[in-house]
């Protein structure tokens, strides 16, 4: 089954659901495809010492890397204030980097979503120029 933008949105807002953010009240979720075609999901946790805090984007990644994926095609990133999403969620520059290990940044694509009809695809070479990769070392 081809997982298209549509359905990687809607995936990525029921894992917003299960966000952890009982600082921020931002809630966060996100969906990431595999190149074979499994989707991961992640949300927000936050943490009272704020620093151990984990984004959703590397929470779906840290879930696929962990079941032994490391080839991705797209993400979907949802969030906003209190579940409501009334703009675009970025991808915060960690989030970026930890993409940028694992990803072709001229290809994969990064869908920032306020629905499932209202969003917008950049590639990751678009949020992230001048990467340090892999290739760097």
């Amino acid at each position: 089954m081809k997982i298209g933008d549509k359905n990687l949105i809607k995936q990525a807002l029921e894992a917003r659901e299960k966000s952890y953010s009982p600082y921020s009240h931002f809630r966060v979720g996100a969906a990431i495809l595999t190149e074979d075609g499994k989707l991961y999901t992640g949300c927000n946790i936050e943490n009272a010492a704020f620093s151990p805090t984990n984004c959703a984007e590397r929470t779906a990644i840290f879930k696929a890397v962990s079941d032994g994926k490391q080839k991705f095609v797209k993400i979907a990133i949802v969030g906003g204030k209190e579940g409501e999403t009334i703009d675009y969620c970025p991808p915060c520059g960690v989030c970026r980097q930890v993409l940028r290990e694992f990803v072709n940044p001229q290809q994969f694509q990064v869908i920032l979503a306020k629905s499932e009809t209202e969003y917008k695809v950049y590639t990751l070479s678009q949020l992230l120029p001048e990467d340090f990769g892999p290739n760097n070392i």
